[in-house]
């Protein structure tokens, strides 16, 4: 008797040791996997470390991480129902216009306002709405290729590289080979060659390929409690229990890669600038969400609101995530009631909590037209 107690036993704190690293995470996310009905747009933001040059011992050690420094590697990752994962590599240099602050690199968007910049700030660049955030520690690269057992990649090239300074160390020879934690993280950061952060970029989407791999192979279901032991330990996170659901839904359908980067050329003082044509081409393709009228063009008309009535609905819209909403110049008449028309107006309708849905075509060539009548709130 005393045998198979001792087992069971035994049993049972391997396997409470096995899950012990995803605790934590599970308390905070756990969640079962859900079937969502859309995609989820996540901003993926790896964070630049930001070290105490004030310091006495030297090298200078890293500051304590708040996640309050430039965005050091930034993606806008779709993850859909069915397991397609769509990944858009945005340069660290991206040239955009940052909402309150001005045109500077994209890297710099979380330091001037947070999350709620960066989200914005990525919204307006893609014309997509974000769902949310996973900011990682420069640690977590590190961490998450040592809880996967290592990733198998091809180095493209001689990579060779100290900055005492910065406690980087890289010394990779080229050919397919299978790096730990310490060499993936020196992989991904090389950036010292002819293609800078652009060639950065491309082995940052090979590197996720590989990771995803790992995940999707069976024989490492035991690694995964460590891997997300890893991720929780170095991330932060806006991301809901309900998302968290979704995603591992869409994992459990074998998640499909497409990697693909922002399309521009190199501009003034190593910036790069996007070829916003291509850009577009590339999120109307790859990134809308048929269902979702957030990525529809919008027009607003004041026919009989209170004065200011557009400009507030449009605010409305678009702190909803509504990315292309315009306002027309249309004449004042007795229009009782707003009107929605359009694919995608009984969402709108619902969104703003007033108006009836009206069969017909959009003004000014939009996909979703508000003509705004005398029952809009004042407020």
């Amino acid at each position: 008797m005393r045998r198979p107690v001792v087992l069971t036993l035994l049993i049972l704190a391997a396997l409470l040791a096995l899950l012990s690293p995803a605790l934590p995470a599970l308390m905070r996310y756990g969640a079962l996997p859900r079937k969502a009905d859309r995609p989820l747009n996540v901003i993926l933001a790896g964070m630049d470390v930001d070290y105490d040059y004030a310091a006495a011992t030297w090298p200078y050690p890293p500051k304590p991480l708040d996640f309050s420094t430039r965005t050091d590697t930034l993606m806008l990752a779709q993850v859909r129902p069915d397991g397609q994962v769509n990944l858009l590599s945005i340069p660290r240099d991206t040239w955009v216009n940052i909402a309150g602050y001005g045109w500077g690199k994209i890297n710099g968007a979380n330091v001037h306002g947070g999350p709620e910049m960066l989200v914005n700030t990525v919204q307006q660049f893609t014309g997509v709405p974000v769902d949310g955030y996973v900011f990682m520690s420069l640690s977590a690269v590190r961490d998450l290729t040592n809880a996967a057992g290592g990733v198998t990649v091809d180095v493209p090239t001689r990579m060779k590289y100290d900055d005492n300074a910065g406690h980087l160390h890289i010394d990779l020879q080229p050919g397919r080979q299978h790096l730990n934690g310490e060499q993936a993280e020196g992989f991904l950061r090389f950036r010292h060659d002819n293609l800078s952060d652009i060639g950065r970029v491309g082995r940052q989407q090979m590197f996720m390929t590989a990771l995803l791999g790992r995940v999707k192979n069976p024989l490492n279901f035991w690694r995964l409690p460590a891997m997300v032991g890893a991720m929780n330990r170095n991330t932060r996170s806006s991301l809901t229990r309900a998302q968290v659901g979704a995603l591992l839904g869409a994992a459990l359908s074998g998640p499909k890669v497409n990697a693909q980067t922002v399309p521009g050329s190199f501009g003034q003082g190593g910036t790069w600038v996007a070829n916003r044509a291509e850009l577009r081409t590339i999120m109307q393709r790859d990134f809308r969400d048929p269902g979702d009228p957030r990525t529809l063009s919008v027009t607003i008309g004041n026919a009989a609101a209170p004065n200011g009535s557009a400009k507030r609905t449009k605010a409305r819209l678009e702190g909803l995530g509504y990315t292309n909403v315009t306002i027309l110049d249309v004449p004042r008449v007795d229009y009782p009631t707003t009107t929605i028309t359009g694919l995608g107006a009984a969402r709108v309708q619902k969104a703003l909590g007033f108006g009836q849905v009206q069969s017909g075509t959009p003004q000014a060539g939009a996909d979703i037209s508000i003509q705004l009548g005398a029952d809009t709130p004042a407020n």
